[in-house]
């Protein structure tokens, strides 16, 4: 009888034992299938994480004014698409946002400004954008309001110009190149109204936002305008406009730019390549009719 107690004893601790051991296998596979599901997961995302990247990456931010700027960049687009390149365009109306954009990385590159506007903006803001394509100019003109004749301007008469430094040089050396007023000898393309070292006519020269001076043109007897303003506000053709060989046309050339240190990246070069084509050459010259020029 001992011995069949010890015999039932024997095969109970071999029946636990045996359950035991299942339960902590069973136990192990859940969690290795619990570790195996959550790598994969991450696996997953990690995967997902690194497409959009890449996606990204193949996408080029362009800022842009409306004229012509965004619809000389919608010409590229084809091109950009064969190489693997979408190139996305953001519009703006004025001339600072496009670089506090650019400077701040919500662009990719900006397509609106001529270098001694960039110049003064990197200086007066701190901003650290580069030039890298010259790609067209844009005659300024001066535009009849009340009055279209410049040989016989009124005495008090009233010219609306772009307020800020470079463009409002810009029309001031168009003024005097009309023999309107006379500035100090060497101002050149940093001439401000305190330059002015004759007027003649006692002309009252109001100074405007650049993109508001093409609207206030039936408050005043001319207005030096922008061409690319001139366009968008669809004025007559202008009376008197810049020349091929002016100081302007020298200086004031319309760029792509990036952020300083991308020069040569493979989206600045790629957007460079786009634009600076024969095609692209061709469709400034025949869309515009001179309120446009190629430079390059």
């Amino acid at each position: 009888m001992k011995n069949k107690f010890l015999a039932l004893a024997l095969s109970l601790t071999v029946v636990a034992t045996v359950f035991a051991g299942c339960g902590s296998t069973e136990s192990t596979s859940n969690d290795a299938g619990s570790k195996e599901a959550a790598q994969s997961e991450a696996a997953q995302s990690e995967a997902a994480q690194s497409d959009a990247s890449t996606a990204d990456d193949k996408v080029i931010k362009v800022g842009a004014c409306v004229t012509p700027h965004s619809e000389i960049l919608e010409q590229i687009k084809d091109n950009l698409a064969e190489d693997g390149w979408k190139l996305e365009i953001v519009e703006y109306n004025d001339y600072v946002l496009p670089n506090t954009a650019l400077e701040d990385g919500d662009l990719d590159a900006n397509y609106f400004q001529h270098k001694p506007y960039l110049e003064d903006f990197n200086k007066e803001n701190g901003t650290h954008i580069a030039a890298i394509a010259a790609v067209h100019f844009e005659p300024m003109g001066i535009y009849a309001g009340k009055s279209s004749d410049l040989s016989n301007v009124a005495d008090g008469a009233k010219v609306a110009v772009p307020n800020d430094t470079t463009n409002e040089a810009r029309a001031l050396l168009l003024l005097e190149a009309q023999g309107l007023i006379k500035l100090k000898e060497g101002a050149g393309v940093q001439a401000t109204i305190l330059d002015i070292e004759e007027n003649t006519h006692n002309i009252d020269i109001q100074e405007l936002e650049a993109a508001q001076v093409a609207k206030s043109i039936q408050d005043v007897d001319f207005a030096v305008i922008n061409g690319n303003y001139a366009i968008e506000a669809k004025l007559d053709a202008p009376i008197a406009v810049e020349t091929a060989d002016s100081l302007a046309a020298e200086t004031y050339a319309n760029y792509v730019c990036v952020r300083e240190g991308e020069e040569n990246s493979e989206k600045s070069q790629a957007l460079k390549n786009a634009i600076l084509t024969d095609e692209v050459r061709d469709y400034i010259n025949d869309t515009y009719s001179g309120s446009v020029v190629p430079v390059f």
